[in-house]
């Protein structure tokens, strides 16, 4: 018994110290929530608050920039005045981030039959919602800011089953359609005017970790179209500009632009009725 209860006390006093050996970063849901917030300033359709005037609404971004300061400085390796200076030019790059965006969302709108209005977009498709968290969490990454970028991303990928890492490069009028089960690796390059559907990835060859820091995942250039369960991989693998991916292509090459791949699986259609 009394052995018992000594490892026990060894066990929780690991447990009340584990905590403070590591950094002092705000819970996941604080950092989310912050995001959020930011999404529905920049994009009002998302909620019906309304600000009084200019200043009141200046006066809510600066206590968003205070709050970012707040986040990024519990888990900044850089001194706090210098966390404050990358919070600062976080939002001085806010009127960028909304331009980019409102590409991403014409690029919906008028690539997808359904898609009834950019309000519609907004409101409902998790593609966007995916592309929102990650532009804002690849920002933050440029920055050097560590963790929260991931933390970012993952809460994105856990409301839309879009898995997009922070670092992955992607350019203007990028289109989601659908998108659960899309994974974005961190080396991942995608130029603009790109349309993924759903079940894509852009993977490595191998997971090795000595090849952390590497180029691991493919490049797509420019106006590219990927369809639905494409799986691209390696490092070296460029998509070139203007091509076709067809579902369920699997390449580990590159192909040429204007190239369609294309996958061509033998399918037997049997009437039940005619063989009965």
């Amino acid at each position: 018994m009394g052995q018992t209860i000594m490892m026990e006390d060894h066990f929780f006093e690991h447990i009340f110290k584990n905590p403070l050996e590591q950094p002092n970063i705000p819970p996941n849901e604080v950092i989310s929530n912050w995001a959020e917030k930011l999404i529905k300033v920049i994009f009002p359709e998302n909620t019906g608050e309304e600000f009084a005037d200019i200043s009141a609404l200046k006066q809510y971004v600066s206590g968003l920039e205070l709050e970012l300061f707040m986040i990024i400085s519990a888990s900044c390796k850089l001194k706090n005045s210098e966390c404050k200076n990358v919070a600062g030019e976080f939002f001085a790059g806010l009127p960028e981030l909304y331009r980019i965006l409102n590409t991403d969302i014409s690029a919906i709108y008028e690539g997808d039959p359904a898609a009834q209005s950019r309000f519609e977009v907004i409101r409902t498709y998790p593609g966007f919602y995916a592309i929102c968290f990650y532009r804002i969490a690849h920002l933050l990454y440029n920055f050097g800011i560590p963790l929260v970028p991931r933390i970012l991303t993952e809460h994105a990928h856990s409301k839309t089953g879009i898995d997009i890492h922070p670092a992955a490069s992607i350019g203007e009028y990028f289109y989601i359609d659908h998108g659960t089960g899309i994974v974005i690796g961190e080396t991942s390059i995608i130029g603009r005017y790109v349309k993924f559907y759903q079940g894509v990835t852009l993977g490595a060859l191998s997971v090795k970790k000595v090849l952390a820091g590497s180029k691991r995942h493919p490049t797509v250039e420019d106006r590219v179209v990927i369809y639905s369960g494409a799986t691209i991989l390696g490092g070296d693998t460029v998509i070139g500009h203007d091509s076709i991916v067809g579902g369920n292509v699997w390449l580990t090459e590159s192909i040429e632009p204007f190239s369609t791949a294309y996958h061509s699986p033998i399918i037997t259609i049997r009437n039940h009725k005619e063989t009965s």
